[in-house]
């Protein structure tokens, strides 16, 4: 979920019920010991960077650039970013208001939130983790039209990778994980759409492993050649592809992702389930969902019931999906609350947290040496040999 996609919250009952119980939710977040339900090492695929900064973050970089926020601590400036119930499309986007503009188009701002972003990552057992970004929303120049009210600057998209890969460099070493980056296409700027993919071929030795189209679903990629240009391009190159599709949509925009854009993974993907025929299809396929249960509940993507949730269908199906936390800055969350949750309201077991995590690490976008690597260290810390059949 990346800033233009259209939210629906409606059948979600009491807003007061709803903001009651999603806070207590938010609260395990702060991972205490018993909350730990997977304490093994883990692997996470749909992320936001730009929807996984630290507040503290938000507030020095803002007091360094002059900039004036409405809150001047950290526990004020949560208060305004952090969703507490389901929202609309426009409360949704009025979060990312609050905060983007003090880390856009600015170097230091954008190679510190990668960095920290790895450390955050590795304190949650995290091992191998892609971050997703659009390049275009943190830059001032070069890009139309500049994002976020900025003045013109002198921060083009080239240049945002080359950070962001430098601060996810950096932090792999600190702190000993392996983290890459999707590059994101948005659905209502087709325009930009070429440019990623040129930047995808540019740094795909450089930490960037794939390409991603997010934004409102509504769009249709039909209307907009230059997103399937990209796309036939990336296939061309060899750049892997990512879509979000089906989160807020129908299966028939999750159809089109996978045979008109050519996924690889679909981005959410709950929609499929309302096609059986394209969910037996993928199934078949051992297509890969990046699940984002917390996110699901807040965007009102899916059913609020945890027991009813979509990844269920998934998991009993012995389907190939990763869990994920999706924008953790805006749902005051972490992995380990989206573990915990589907632990205690889905029947997830501690056999079906390695199978996922094999599967998630099978269906990354990391060259097969690497992968084969990844999966080794996995093998090994679940206690496990190679052969076993998943």
């Amino acid at each position: 979920m990346l800033i233009m996609v259209r939210r629906a919250a409606s059948g979600l009952g009491s807003p007061a019920l709803c903001s009651v119980r999603i806070s207590k939710l938010s609260a395990m977040a702060q991972s205490s010991p018993e909350q730990q339900v997977f304490n093994k090492p883990k692997v996470e695929l749909h992320v936001h960077l730009d929807g996984a900064i630290r507040v503290q973050t938000i507030l020095d970089v803002a007091r360094r650039r002059g900039i004036s926020l409405p809150a001047t601590t950290a526990q004020q400036m949560k208060e305004r970013i952090i969703l507490q119930e389901p929202e609309t499309l426009t409360g949704f986007l009025e979060k990312f208001d609050e905060y983007m503009h003090v880390v856009a188009g600015d170097r230091e701002a954008i190679q510190r939130i990668a960095y920290e972003f790895v450390e955050d990552k590795a304190k949650e057992g995290v091992v191998y983790v892609e971050a997703r970004y659009s390049p275009h929303l943190l830059s001032n120049c070069k890009v139309e039209p500049i994002p976020w009210n900025q003045k013109e600057g002198n921060l083009c998209p080239d240049e945002v990778v080359r950070l962001v890969n430098k601060g996810l460099s950096e932090g792999e070493r600190a702190f000993q994980i392996k983290a890459r980056s999707i590059l994101c296409c948005m659905r209502h700027m087709p325009s930009w759409s070429q440019e990623v993919v040129e930047l995808c071929k540019k740094y795909q030795n450089e930490g960037v492993v794939g390409i991603d189209l997010a934004g409102d679903e509504s769009l249709n990629c039909e209307a907009n050649p230059d997103h399937r240009k990209a796309y036939e391009e990336a296939v061309r190159c060899g750049i892997h592809r990512t879509v979000h599709a089906g989160e807020v949509g129908p299966a028939s925009v999750v159809r089109e992702a996978v045979e008109v854009l050519k996924a690889e993974r679909v981005g959410h993907g709950y929609g499929t389930l309302g096609d059986p025929d394209l969910y037996r299809e993928l199934l078949a396929q051992d297509m890969h969902f990046e699940v984002c249960p917390f996110s699901s509940k807040l965007t009102g993507a899916c059913n609020p019931d945890f027991t009813k949730h979509p990844v269920i269908t998934f998991m009993r199906d012995k389907a190939n999906y990763s869990l994920n936390t999706d924008d953790p800055l805006i749902f005051n969350s972490t992995l380990n609350l989206d573990y915990f949750l589907a632990h205690k309201h889905m029947g997830f077991t501690e056999e079906e947290f390695k199978r996922l995590n094999i599967k998630s690490a099978k269906s990354c976008f990391l060259p097969e040496k690497e992968k084969n690597e990844l999966l080794s260290r996995l093998y090994e810390a679940y206690g496990m040999i190679e052969s076993t059949p998943f």
